[in-house]
């Protein structure tokens, strides 16, 4: 099965292209205490983790869309936009920065009021947003809630970005339900948005397999079946745990698992790759197939009829790192200090980097995102990028990616990918967001619906 993120590619292959031979540095202050940020010192560690989380976090937050409260898809310090659609929110990116909200009220970068007052704004907005059959579009206009065509036949519901989004929600559902009346209040709208989900029509009808998109003036003709791997997994897991329109076990074991197709007996790099990546099946795919689906789902001791997800993950971004390490293009920059494909803006425009489409293109969030299953590499990645100055960072963290090979890196940032960053290292330092996803009664029924088992079921 071809890669079912190559409509992403394909779209926005031409964002950067325009502009790729400009290479600019960001200068002045930024908002972090009013000071550049080679003039902030970190104590340890600790804080320097707080740094991260903090500034990357910030994308979902100073840089919300003003109506919605919801992440835009696209960031450009540069102000060079495509297609004039700066006010465009994403559905999958807003759903990590609410992630990402819930963090930073945990780690108090921002006051439980003010979090809880934005995810208000975000419930009553997603209310009224354009859904299709529960479910919405990969792109909203922010100011009015309309769906944004993300392709011409793809101007429907998008049930992979919408079950990121949800995930999040959960997540927030979870920290809020047992609080005061207005965060009561506000798990109770996020409930009724997970109720209305309506996962079995993505079914097509009562097939053994998840669908992609609908489209009221298309119905299914875009025609892409889940089928693993890839970062869908998290559909399955949300559709089996549905409380009111729950898709039957057959749909995962027989569509996403391909009646056991999916598990691999090879390696890459010396490590199990586990289970067949989608168009990666002897490399391993871009690292964000190992972010998306695990901002809430606990990797940790789960385990089905076919993999063990921590050794899958894990082999994944190790694999990731001793390639950049192993350098077999020879490309500038890479080594043990700088690593991680994933998919990211490029000089010719977007791309899904990885080994196997390796273009000398690091993206920060590869690395960052990854540091549950790399934490030692991760730091020092994290370390070393920091250290290469202000040219590759600005108000919102690191730039969605660089090049040393082409001496390329624009200011310009990505929600799926900068927003990411803060749950999955609060993942790493607390397991805050797993802790209350994995809680929700309905995913551990869901999960047992599946044949999953985990060691670290809550109690």
């Amino acid at each position: 099965m071809k890669n079912l993120k190559l409509i992403y590619i394909a779209l926005l292959s031409l964002v950067v292209a325009a502009c790729s031979d400009r290479t600019r540095s960001s200068e002045g202050k930024n908002e972090d205490g009013g000071k550049k940020p080679s003039e902030i010192a970190f104590a340890d560690d600790g804080e320097f983790l707080d740094w991260l989380q903090r500034t990357h976090f910030n994308y979902m937050w100073d840089g919300a869309e003003t109506t919605s409260g919801l992440a835009p898809e696209r960031i450009h310090l540069d102000n060079v936009y495509p297609q004039n659609d700066r006010d465009v929110v994403t559905t999958g990116g807003s759903g990590f920065g609410i992630a990402g909200i819930i963090t930073a009220m945990d780690r108090g970068f921002i006051s439980r009021q003010d979090g809880v007052g934005r995810l208000d704004k975000i419930a009553d907005y997603l209310a009224k947003a354009d859904r299709h059959h529960g479910v919405w579009p990969h792109w909203i206009d922010g100011p009015t809630g309309r769906t944004v065509p993300f392709g011409q036949k793809d101007n429907g519901g998008d049930l992979v970005e919408s079950s990121f989004l949800m995930t999040g929600l959960l997540c927030a559902r979870e920290y809020l339900k047992d609080g005061n009346e207005q965060e009561k209040a506000v798990a109770d709208k996020i409930d009724r948005l997970w109720r209305e989900m309506e996962f079995d029509w993505y079914t097509q009808g009562g097939k053994d397999v998840l669908y992609w998109h609908w489209s009221p003036d298309y119905g299914w003709e875009m025609n892409f079946p889940l089928e693993g791997y890839n970062e869908c997994l998290i559909t399955y897991i949300l559709g089996a745990s549905s409380p009111t329109h729950p898709i039957p076990a057959s749909a995962y074991h027989k569509g996403w698992a391909r009646s056991g197709g999916i598990v691999s007996d090879k390696q890459f790099m010396g490590l199990p790759l586990v289970l067949k990546y989608n168009g990666a099946e002897d490399t391993g795919g871009p690292l964000f197939w190992a972010h998306y689906s695990y901002i809430g789902l606990d990797p940790r001791g789960l385990k089905d009829d076919y993999a063990d997800y921590w050794q899958l993950l894990t082999s994944h971004a190790k694999s990731d790192y001793l390639y950049c390490v192993a350098n077999p293009k020879g490309f500038k920059g890479y080594g043990e200090d700088c690593w991680g494909l994933t998919a990211s803006y490029s000089p010719g425009g977007y791309s899904a980097h990885a080994p196997n489409n390796d273009l000398g293109v690091i993206t920060p969030t590869a690395a960052l995102s990854s540091f549950p299953y790399t934490p030692e590499e991760s730091m020092r990645a994290a370390r070393h990028f920091y250290d290469k100055g202000e040219r590759y960072r600005g108000k919102y963290g690191f730039y969605d990616a660089f090049s040393d090979q082409q001496n390329w890196v624009l200011p310009r940032y990505l929600a799926i990918d900068q927003l990411t960053i803060a749950p999955m290292i609060e993942n790493h330092r607390s397991g805050l967001l797993w802790s209350l996803f994995m809680g929700a009664p309905e995913i551990q029924e869901g999960l047992k619906k599946l044949g999953f088992t985990t060691s670290n079921t809550p109690q």
